[in-house]
C-alpha cells in the first residue's frame, strides 16, 4: 500500500502533466476564437464609412452572431460529453475560421448580417464544450483555476489583436481595405488549429498515453469519487437539470453579464475613437488596456476563488463593482484621461467574475446534465451578446451619443451581481480540501 507521502507526490505531479498538456491548447484556441468574434469592433473603425453602414447596422451585426451561437449551444455542449471533445471543437474551428474568411468580401447590410449569423451557428458549442471538456480532466477544487488559465484568451485575445488590427487597418492590398484583410488573416488560425485539434487533444484520462498507468488510475479515481458524491446528494437527468432554479439565475446572471460586457467591448474603440480623435491605430492599442487589466485581476480571483473554496461572493462583487466603476466613465466623459482609466478598471472588474462563476453548475451538476446546463447558461447568457452591442446602437443612433447606452449597462452589470448572490441557497457547503 503506498504511502500517504507517495499519494501526495502522485497526485502532484498528475495535476501538472494535466495542466501543461491541455491548458496552453486549449488557451490557444480560444484566444482565436476570440479574436474572430471581436474582430468587427476594429472593422467597424471602417466598414461604416466604406459600406454606407449606420451605427445601428454595425450594433445589430455584431449582436446577430449570438443569435446562430444560441441555437446550437446544448446540444454541442452534449456531443462533447457523450461523443467526442475533439472532433467536435475541430468542427466547430474550421467551419467558423472559413466563414470568417467569408465575411471579407461582404457588400450590403443584408450579407453582413447573414454572415455574422453563420459565424455564430458555426462557433456554436466551443465554449460550453471546452467548460464540459475541463471537468474531464480537473478535480472540483481545481476547476476555477484551470477556467481561469484558459479564459484568460479572452481578455488576452484583445491584447494581442489590437497591435494585429492596428497594422491590418492600415493596409490596402489588391484594392481590398484593411478591414476586409483583417478578416482573411485572422480566419485562417482557426482552420489550421481546428487540424491540429484532431491530433494533440485527448478525449478522456483513460485515453492518455501520455500519462503513466498510476497517474490515469489517480484522476479517474478521483473525478469517479466526485461524481458519486454528487449522485449521492441527488442525481438530475437533463430535463430536471434545466428547470433547477439555480442553473435559471445562473443563466439569468451570465445573460445581464454579456450584456454589458460584449455591449462594452464591442463599442470601446468606437467611443474611444470619439472621445479621443485619435488614429485607428492609436485607438485599437488605447482600447486594449482594460484587457490587460482584466487578464491580471482574472487570474488572482480564480486562484484566491479556489484557495477559499467560494464562488458567489467572488462572482458578484466584481460585477456589481464592473457597473460602478462603468458609471463613472460616463461622469467622466469630458475627460478622455479620466474615462479610459474608468473603462480599464471596468475591464479588470468584469473578467475578473467569469472562471469563478464557471465553476458553480459543476459544484452541483455531472456528466450530461452539467453539460447541458452548461450549454443553456452560455446559450441564454450569450443572448446578451445580441441584445448589449444592438441597444448601445440603437441609443446611440437616437440619441447621437453614447451615454445611454453605457448605463443601461451599468444596470445590467448590477443586477448581475445582484442575481449571483441569490444562487446556491441549498448549495453552500464547502466541499472537502483535495491534496
Amino acid at each position: 500500500m503506498s504511502s500517504p507521502a507517495s499519494q501526495l507526490e502522485l497526485a502532484r505531479r498528475t495535476r501538472r502533466k494535466i495542466a501543461a498538456r491541455i491548458l496552453p491548447f486549449v488557451f490557444l484556441l480560444y484566444l482565436i476564437a476570440f479574436i474572430d468574434r471581436m474582430n468587427i469592433g476594429a472593422a467597424a473603425l471602417q466598414m461604416p464609412h466604406d459600406l454606407g453602414f449606420s451605427d445601428r447596422v454595425i450594433g445589430l451585426g455584431a449582436g446577430i452572431f449570438f443569435l446562430g451561437y444560441f441555437l446550437l449551444e446544448i446540444p454541442g455542449a452534449l456531443i462533447v460529453e457523450r461523443w467526442s471533445a475533439r472532433g467536435w471543437i475541430a468542427r466547430i474551428m474550421i467551419s467558423w475560421g472559413v466563414v470568417t474568411v467569408l465575411l471579407a468580401f461582404i457588400q450590403t447590410a443584408r450579407q453582413f448580417y447573414l454572415m455574422r449569423f453563420l459565424v455564430g451557428a458555426a462557433e456554436a458549442g466551443f465554449f460550453p464544450g471546452i467548460i464540459v471538456y475541463l471537468t474531464h480532466w480537473f478535480r472540483y477544487s481545481d476547476r476555477a483555476k484551470a477556467v481561469a488559465v484558459f479564459y484568460a484568451a479572452n481578455p488576452l485575445s484583445y491584447v494581442v489583436a489590437s497591435p494585429l488590427a492596428s497594422w491590418l487597418l492600415g493596409i490596402s492590398w489588391i484594392g481590398l481595405r484593411g478591414w476586409r484583410w483583417l478578416f482573411i488573416f485572422e480566419g485562417i488560425p482557426a482552420v489550421l488549429f481546428g487540424i491540429l485539434t484532431l491530433f494533440l487533444l485527448t478525449d478522456w484520462p483513460r485515453q492518455a498515453r501520455w500519462l503513466a498507468p498510476a497517474e490515469r488510475s489517480w484522476i479517474n479515481e478521483e473525478l469517479e469519487n466526485e461524481k458519486r458524491t454528487k449522485e449521492q446528494k441527488r442525481s438530475y437527468t437533463i430535463g430536471q437539470a434545466l428547470r433547477q432554479p439555480d442553473v435559471l439565475l445562473l443563466a439569468l446572471c451570465y445573460f445581464c453579464a454579456q450584456t454589458g460586457g460584449y455591449g462594452l467591448s464591442f463599442w470601446l474603440p468606437t467611443i474611444l475613437k470619439r472621445l479621443s480623435g485619435k488614429s485607428d491605430a492609436r485607438v485599437m492599442l488605447l482600447a486594449s488596456l482594460p484587457y490587460i487589466a482584466g487578464f491580471l485581476t482574472q487570474q488572482l480571483n480564480g486562484w484566491h476563488s479556489d484557495r477559499h473554496r467560494e464562488r458567489r461572493w467572488h462572482t458578484a462583487i466584481p460585477l456589481m463593482a464592473c457597473g460602478t466603476v462603468l458609471s463613472l466613465a460616463v461622469a467622466s466623459s469630458a475627460r478622455p484621461a479620466a474615462s479610459l482609466t474608468a473603462f480599464t478598471l471596468a475591464g479588470a472588474c468584469f473578467y475578473a467574475f467569469q472562471p469563478c462563476f464557471w465553476a458553480v453548475p459543476t459544484r452541483f451538476l455531472s456528466q450530461s446534465a452539467a453539460a447541458a446546463s452548461i450549454g443553456m447558461i452560455n446559450s441564454v447568457g450569450n443572448l446578451g451578446g445580441f441584445v448589449g452591442p444592438a441597444v448601445m446602437g440603437y441609443l446611440a443612433a437616437r440619441t447621437h451619443s453614447f451615454h445611454a447606452g453605457l448605463l443601461y449597462l451599468v444596470g445590467s452589470l448590477i443586477l448581475s451581481g445582484a442575481l449571483m448572490l441569490a444562487v446556491g441557497a441549498s448549495h453552500r457547503k464547502a466541499l472537502p480540501r483535495h491534496p
